[in-house]
């Protein structure tokens, strides 16, 4: 027979099946809805915590990775990051977005290819580690609005699928969409010249047809492939990656316009093409061994 006391607590116990979720007192701050530590972007932080402890060596010791001029990069606010782009399956990219943010502290957000978030897992994985779709609206909100570092590759596939023959040769860097979202956003353009990358993956040839059947931007043969089977589908040569970070290149037009001068995007986009290959000639020049540096 049930008495009649009431058992401590059980006043404010549901019997519901499924529980019901109380709200906590209102504290004037919004509730985050997020259940993980994943952001709008699909970034995580403790996956990037992961990805900075596997990659450390490969960083370190692979690559023997130097970096000259990173204080040019701000320790605060937005700036937009362009670097030249190689390698069959790009080192260059994980390279700087770590570099950063083991040296400096501020996170990265690489803009890439809407291609990379098609593709099943790589894709979940690129966004965790920090991969955005190269939008301009996306590029936009970074900079401007979160003030965030965001890393671009103006060459786009037509760096990555270059022949080994043509190496540090850069590619047309498109139309200079970049130039524009960087004067739109009232952010500096930093170019970070890079040589290592066309060794450590080297495209002896393409198979276009192979890359039309697949769905593909291009498929590649490398060297790597050649010498070491299917092990070097994934691995790199441990080519000694040097970076170079040239001074900031800010823009003297007010940010927010409705329109910009397509000439002056041009001219801005081709004068820092032109900065980065002369910087990689010069540090070509200087490099007394692919290995060694």
């Amino acid at each position: 027979m049930a008495s009649g006391r009431q058992i401590t607590g059980e006043k404010n116990r549901s019997t519901a099946i499924v529980p019901i979720h109380i709200a906590a007192e209102h504290t004037g701050e919004p509730e985050d809805p997020r259940l993980s530590d994943v952001d709008e972007w699909g970034r995580s932080e403790r996956t990037r915590a992961v990805a900075r402890a596997l990659y450390e060596p490969i960083y370190s010791k692979w690559f023997r990775t130097e970096w000259e001029g990173l204080e040019k990069i701000p320790a605060e606010g937005g700036a937009l990051l362009v670097a030249n782009h190689a390698g069959a399956i790009p080192s260059d990219a994980p390279v700087i977005m770590h570099g950063i943010e083991k040296e400096l502290g501020r996170p990265v957000y690489g803009l890439a290819d809407y291609f990379f978030r098609t593709v099943p897992v790589v894709g979940t994985l690129w966004a965790r580690a920090g991969g955005v779709s190269a939008r301009p609206a996306n590029a936009y909100r970074l900079l401007k609005e979160q003030q965030q570092l965001a890393l671009v590759f103006p060459e786009g596939t037509k760096g990555t699928s270059k022949s080994y023959t043509d190496r540090y040769q850069l590619r047309r860097f498109g139309r200079g969409g970049f130039v524009e979202i960087a004067m739109r956003a009232g952010v500096p353009v930093i170019p970070i010249a890079v040589i290592g990358a066309e060794e450590a993956m080297p495209i002896v040839l393409r198979l276009p047809t192979v890359a039309r059947a697949l769905g593909l931007p291009y498929f590649p043969v490398t060297a790597n492939v050649l010498a070491l089977g299917p092990l070097g589908v994934l691995t790199p040569f441990p080519a000694k990656f040097k970076l170079r970070v040239l001074a900031p290149v800010h823009f003297d037009v007010p940010a927010d316009q409705d329109r910009y001068s397509k000439s002056r995007i041009m001219e801005e986009s081709e004068g820092i093409r032109t900065l980065l290959q002369e910087s990689v000639y010069d540090m070509l020049r200087d490099r007394r061994s692919v290995w060694f540096g």
